[in-house]
């Protein structure tokens, strides 16, 4: 990698007299750690074309002044052709990098989502069956309830809390399942950019034999 990074730098420093990379090498870009530096990739990718552009203008320029025009001419276009492969394998790999992340970051909230669900399910069953409310006054010196009553009430609310859970227990059966699903197509799309970067990459290299 740094021998093709040294020869592309070469070809830039000057027009002729420099071994350019065979038209079937794709170069090879390092790998991107964070969306900030893919970020700042793709800015960097905008103002290196533009500035190979602007190169490949003016040597055209000084071609037109040279005797072997044609082959002057051909020197600069490689040397663009060079240049511009390897800002495009630059963007591809930031541009990858930047939706990888994106559906990393989706999976990483849903799941979140799904703890805190099962988190909060968990701690209002674990919660006791709140106290009897009692009433002031008169009620103060009302008889007691026997122990049958509140027994009996007591085995209402949990009867009550237990036919809750049972209504409850399919959604959250499906919000599960519908994380499991999430999970699933993030997979799938990941997958599915990693193939079309491939493709496209191996569409470059074709047309750069072809040329």
């Amino acid at each position: 990698m740094n021998k093709q990074f040294a020869i592309l730098a070469l070809c830039l420093a000057t027009l002729s007299g420099c071994t350019l990379l065979p038209p079937s090498v794709t170069p090879v870009v390092p790998v991107s750690t964070s969306v900030e530096q893919a970020t700042r990739k793709l800015e960097q990718v905008a103002i290196a074309r533009a500035a190979i552009e602007k190169e490949y203008a003016a040597s055209e320029q000084v071609c037109y002044h040279k005797f072997f025009v044609n082959n002057c001419l051909d020197t600069a276009k490689e040397k663009r052709r060079v240049a511009l492969a390897l800002q495009g394998a630059i963007e591809d790999e930031a541009q990858y990098f930047r939706r990888k992340a994106a559906v990393e970051e989706r999976d990483r909230d849903v799941v979140k989502a799904v703890q805190q669900f099962e988190a909060d399910e968990a701690r209002a069953a674990a919660q006791p069956a709140p106290p009897p409310r009692t009433e002031l006054g008169p009620a103060l010196v009302a008889p007691k309830a026997s122990v049958s009553s509140r027994s009996a009430k007591r085995d209402a609310r949990q009867a009550q809390r237990a036919e809750q859970e049972k209504a409850e227990a399919p959604q959250r059966a499906a919000n599960v399942k519908a994380f499991e699903q999430r999970k699933l197509d993030a997979e799938k799309r990941q997958r599915d950019v990693a193939e079309k970067l491939a493709k496209k990459e191996a569409k470059k290299a074709a047309r750069t034999e072809a040329q």
